[in-house]
């Protein structure tokens, strides 16, 4: 296993972290099996986990798998997507904050959270509230540092921004979607990390199943994912078309190279200087296992090279499925100005 420093906060992390969003109901692994890829990621020398109050009974699970070795561990979650119903059980205020923090804290049986991240960007939310809200839960010492995940990157702008101008603490990381299938980041997100010396945490590097030989021409779909989001797998669709040509040219660089598919796709995205560690996100043991032997994997220039021709930096195969779109380009409301009544005048 390899270690880089996450950002400039100077803490050590593995190159590959163990994601949980598997844990529990979502991947339907049993709390038993949970405890038991723990310990094969600790083992292999993975030292980060990371999970979201969003992930069902995920939070339990880690916290039931970490139970007594803490210390050993830098634990990561995250909170602002929708918990429930409650009209106010979601966001960025402060007032959702300070109780999501004390749940979670319950949850994952800790007295402190080492990486606080906010899931998306909350704009009902002012960046001020959030980072004062952030900076304070920091100072009572309940969360050691925070990050976002998913902002768009005139957003992540604006808040290191909003930080310096308001004396509050910043994001010391970002945790965008990457991999040789979806390399929008590599457009704005990922030069705005590095223009803050930010942290990346990479989720879905092996974009859902696509890049780890979950799905292959002629073959059944084996991916879990399939069964929740069906039209991410759907071949009728131009986007998933043109990931299934990318995935068979893929899988023949990988074969001259003497790489699995997997150990491609997580080489490729730890190759960038931006990457600090790539979250990997297994459902059964074997799936932990297939991934780990991509921990030491480093592609040569000739193998970079040719997954570029494949797919070219910056362009996304499947821009739909992005989770970063301005609002604007999600609601036409929000792109078309509503017409003014006409101004009526009194008659003298």
């Amino acid at each position: 296993m390899q270690y880089r420093t996450l950002g400039r906060t100077g803490i050590t992390v593995s190159t590959l972290s163990l994601g949980a969003m598997n844990f529990g109901q979502i991947g339907r692994t049993t709390p038993a099996e949970a405890t038991a890829m723990v310990d094969a990621a600790l083992d292999a020398g993975i030292n980060l986990i990371d999970t979201a109050d969003a992930y069902r009974d995920s939070e339990l699970l880690v916290g039931q798998a970490i139970a007594g070795r803490r210390d050993d561990i830098i634990l990561a979650t995250k909170a602002t997507l929708p918990i429930g119903e409650l009209r106010n059980h979601q966001g960025s205020s402060r007032r959702w904050l300070y109780t999501q923090v004390d749940n979670s804290l319950k949850r994952l049986g800790v007295d402190h959270i080492d990486l606080y991240q906010m899931h998306r960007w909350d704009p009902a939310t002012s960046d001020e509230e959030t980072l004062s809200a952030l900076t304070d839960l920091q100072r009572a010492g309940k969360i050691r540092y925070f990050g976002s995940s998913t902002f768009p990157a005139y957003r992540i702008v604006q808040a290191q921004w909003a930080a310096q101008a308001n004396h509050l603490s910043r994001y010391v990381t970002e945790q965008p979607g990457y991999s040789i299938l979806q390399r929008g980041a590599e457009t704005h997100v990922l030069p705005v990390t590095e223009q803050y010396g930010m942290g990346v945490l990479v989720w879905s590097p092996l974009a859902s199943g696509w890049l780890s030989g979950a799905v292959r021409a002629g073959q059944d779909v084996t991916t879990n994912r399939s069964t929740f989001m069906p039209q991410r797998f759907d071949l009728s669709l131009p986007a998933n078309r043109a990931k299934l040509e990318a995935v068979e040219q893929l899988a023949h660089i990988a074969q001259e190279a003497g790489l699995t598919l997997i150990q491609l796709a997580l080489g490729f995205v730890n190759a960038h200087p931006a990457v600090t560690s790539a979250l990997i996100g297994p459902r059964t043991m074997a799936h932990l296992r297939s991934q780990l032997d991509a921990a030491d994997t480093v592609l040569p220039p000739d193998v970079l090279d040719a997954i570029d021709r494949v797919v070219a930096p910056g362009t996304d195969l499947a821009p739909d499925e992005k989770h970063d779109a301005p609002p604007a380009l999600l609601d036409p409301h929000l792109r078309r100005r509503t017409a003014q009544p006409a101004l009526s005048l009194p008659i003298a």
